[in-house]
């Protein structure tokens, strides 16, 4: 099997003031295509600065990111964008809708900015919807919403642009534990179907435990 993602030697620091804060450690990862993979671990251990880094959200202060054989640290900001736009999607803990927007063209504008037509973007929209369970909500907005069925939007939206990879992080952290079951049996049978490579970060134990592959992250390193 393909490895899709590797990680080579990571570490992320910040400075504030005269201090440096180390969040990533030299930290080396091989992920496999198609692989589902959740990290652990407490708040503030550097989970989410992982996955912004492996994103290229944001850069490391050393080591290398490999998307394949490319080496995506020395990719332009430009590149990286139209990387993410096309191969990534992305999920949060907070939905991040946009509140002028119906649930559909929620969608809809990630897969123009991903380089989708109207047509293919409301095409893939309306299919995502059905996908997700939520195809009789999709004109209404966000506020019209349950936090569950706005995470269901937020996950059409990132699978939007067919991407290979997704990047997850606390996804089920404002949810009750019947919503969570829900939006795990949505990630896996859209895993399936689409063969997405899946990591995510949660302190979730319900929402971890159901990962074939589980890494626990503690003071900026996996133990």
């Amino acid at each position: 099997m393909d490895n899709i993602l590797t990680v080579q030697s990571l570490s992320k620091s910040f400075f504030k003031g005269d201090g440096r804060i180390d969040v990533l450690k030299n930290i080396n990862l091989t992920v496999k295509k198609k692989e589902a993979i959740c990290i652990t671990g407490g708040s503030g251990v550097g989970k989410s600065t992982f996955l912004h880094v492996i994103g290229t959200l944001d850069r490391p202060s050393k080591g290398d990111v490999f998307y394949y054989n490319k080496n995506l640290n020395l990719a332009t900001d430009l590149e990286l964008s139209d990387f993410r736009s096309q191969k990534m999607g992305f999920i949060f803990q907070f939905h991040y809708l946009l509140g002028e927007f119906n649930a559909l063209e929620n969608i809809m504008i990630a897969g123009q900015i991903g380089k989708k037509s109207f047509k293919e973007s409301k095409e893939r929209a309306e299919y995502l919807t059905e996908l997700v369970g939520i195809a009789d909500r999709r004109k209404h907005f966000p506020s019209e919403l349950s936090g569950g069925e706005q995470q269901r939007v937020a996950i059409a939206r990132a699978l939007v642009n067919e991407p290979e990879i997704i990047l997850a992080d606390e996804p089920t952290g404002n949810l009750d534990a019947k919503n969570t079951i829900h939006i795990l049996d949505i990630f896996f049978e859209l895993k399936a179907r689409f063969g997405i490579t899946f990591i995510s970060a949660s302190h979730d134990s319900v929402f971890a435990k159901a990962f074939p592959k589980r890494l626990h992250m503690q003071d900026g390193v996996f133990s």
